[in-house]
């Protein structure tokens, strides 16, 4: 598939203005409100060789399933997007690439942790009013 490097201001600002609110959703728990900025058919693979979920509910339910592991371990996350690259697709919609760092630190620890550094890969469609996932793969970059 041929893509087309975009390189519109205002779509780039939009875009990070997405991912910022995205990310904070999911640091602060709010599983619902991250799962809904994907299509209704959205695809999301956080973990390399499992299936990916599907749909908002199903990923929702991913989250929760996923970070049930931290239930008694008080670890804050932030999720650092940078190094944001666009494409657009013929179909209309835009690729995305980005580099991100998971900072993690416990209350009381001043050393805060960088672990893992992934890749985003985002395929967006995006209208006049709003911008929602099509599908998400992280790749990590400790393993192969």
């Amino acid at each position: 598939m041929t893509a087309t490097p975009l390189t519109s201001t205002d779509l780039y600002l939009r875009v990070q203005h997405f991912y910022a609110r995205q990310m904070q959703a999911l640091d602060e728990g709010r599983f619902g409100e991250y799962a809904a900025t994907f299509t209704g058919d959205g695809t999301f693979q956080h973990t390399p060789g499992t299936e990916p979920a599907v749909g908002p509910e199903r990923i929702e339910a991913e989250l929760h399933r996923f970070h049930e592991r931290f239930r008694d371990d008080p670890v804050r996350r932030r999720h650092y997007f940078n190094q944001i690259v666009l494409d657009e697709l013929p179909d209309g919609s835009v690729r995305s690439t980005v580099y991100a760092l998971i900072v993690r630190v416990r209350p009381g620890d001043r050393v805060p942790e960088v672990w893992p550094s992934c890749v985003v890969h985002d395929i967006l469609e995006v209208n006049d009013d709003r911008i929602l996932l099509r599908s998400r793969v992280i790749g990590y970059d400790h393993l192969e």
